[in-house]
């Protein structure tokens, strides 16, 4: 996108040579309503719905027996699902599995990779990753007897917002076992160079993953070709997996002879699964990261929502959301600029994510307003308004119309009837 043009016939325009702008139909709530928090929870679309009704139809017709019979066993449903989600990570279809949640697997991944040894025991993290993360990464350290103030390495951001690589990387001291990092700052939506910092850590003999929640399904990423060790991320969020959709993770084949650090029935080899012996026989791929039985009605809509990524492709995405979250950052600037908001996000598009974070003071109760006006944003305290533009569903008209109700939010000051309480508001 050469020029900008702040008026709604160039909105119209971009629309009219959007090639993914066919897509939108797939999403209903995206007609009734301007949806930006594809970043927290994605839209639900009629592949989704569709392909879970087809799971309860497997199982209406035949109970049990939909472990092995119907078009989707349940039974091969993980691998299958891993292998369409490999080409969204840079994975060959064997290095990804369906299984778990975010949470569950960073701890299965870490029970796995996390080798402490007296001269090499700590974990390094940041300062601005999400919460969960860092607790579990807490309760790791603690599980082997170590105290997390010490052993716990989050490197400072200098703004509040962003990191520097060059921090991260000076943080690489020998005395780190371990790197756990996400690809995209959930807050600020900058892009970590992944590339440069798994270069690095591998160069200090230091086994380094990613949680990818915030980049799956909107950017392309080599986690191979960039020689990652292991990755985990959800599908809640831009693939559109729905509500407690089941996680996703990825493991370097490397790796493959290494013990999952939390064994369960499904981390199985599959043809000898069956036998009930006491001895694990771990999958010969990441299938052994898996624990229990596959959550299949959490499983399901990802049957519908992953072939429309394949058919979209990563590499159009990126570019969609690149210019999409371009085209709201210039609207923001031309349009509010009287209006004390100012942007947390990477300008440069090398450093950015799929989502755009505004700060403003009264940024609780503007969200509030954007949503009686039926603008859906998502706020994260003390005074971020994130929006983010999902390729597969937003229109540059979208954005135009959003930008407009600030707009009119601010004028006529309709933010100030709202609490500043910090109820849930996405």
């Amino acid at each position: 996108m050469s020029t900008f043009d702040p008026s709604p016939q160039f909105a119209d325009s971009l629309d009219r040579i959007d090639p993914l702008s066919h897509f939108r139909s797939e999403f209903p709530l995206s007609q009734s309503c301007i949806y930006l928090d594809g970043n927290s929870l994605g839209l639900l679309s009629h592949r989704a719905d569709e392909s879970l009704q087809a799971i309860l139809d497997s199982w209406r017709q035949y109970g049990v027996d939909g472990w092995s019979e119907g078009p989707n066993a349940w039974f091969d449903l993980p691998g299958k699902l891993g292998a369409l989600m490999a080409p969204l990570v840079g994975a060959d279809p064997d290095e990804v599995i369906v299984t778990g949640s975010t949470t569950v697997n960073l701890h299965q991944l870490v029970s796995t990779f996390y080798h402490p040894t007296p001269q090499r025991y700590k974990i390094l993290a940041d300062s601005l990753t999400f919460p969960s993360d860092i607790y579990a990464l807490q309760s790791q350290l603690r599980l082997r007897g170590y105290d997390p103030e010490d052993a716990l390495v989050q490197v400072p951001s200098r703004d509040g917002m962003t990191l520097d690589e060059d921090d991260i990387i000076q943080a690489m001291a020998e005395d780190v076992a371990l790197i756990v990092l996400p690809s995209v700052l959930y807050v600020s939506g900058q892009w970590l160079d992944m590339p440069r910092l798994t270069a690095t850590a591998r160069e200090r003999g230091i086994l380094i993953g990613f949680d990818l929640a915030h980049s799956a399904g909107v950017m392309p990423h080599h986690l191979q070709d960039w020689g990652v060790d292991f990755a985990f991320w959800c599908t809640y969020k831009y693939l559109n997996g729905g509500p407690g959709s089941v996680g996703g993770l990825y493991v370097a084949r490397r790796h493959f002879s290494e013990q999952p650090g939390l064994a369960g029935w499904f981390s199985s080899e599959k043809s000898v699964q069956f036998d009930m012996s006491h001895t694990l026989v771990p999958a010969p791929d990441a299938g052994e990261y898996q624990i229990g039985t596959p959550h299949l009605l959490s499983m399901a809509p990802l049957l519908g929502s992953l072939p429309m990524f394949a058919e979209a492709g990563i590499e159009a995405i990126r570019q969609k959301s690149l210019q999409a979250s371009r085209y709201l950052m210039d609207l923001v600037s031309w349009r509010l600029a009287e209006h004390g908001f100012s942007l947390a996000t990477p300008a440069d598009d090398a450093k950015r994510g799929g989502h755009v974070a505004l700060v403003h003071p009264e940024a609780v109760r503007i969200c509030k307003a954007l949503k009686a006006r039926r603008v859906i944003p998502d706020y994260r305290p003390p005074q971020v308004i994130r929006l983010a533009p999902a390729p597969l569903y937003t229109s540059y008209r979208d954005l135009w119309n959003a930008v407009e109700q600030l707009r009119l939010i601010m004028e006529h000051r309709e933010y100030e009837q709202y609490p500043r309480t910090r109820e849930v508001i996405a």
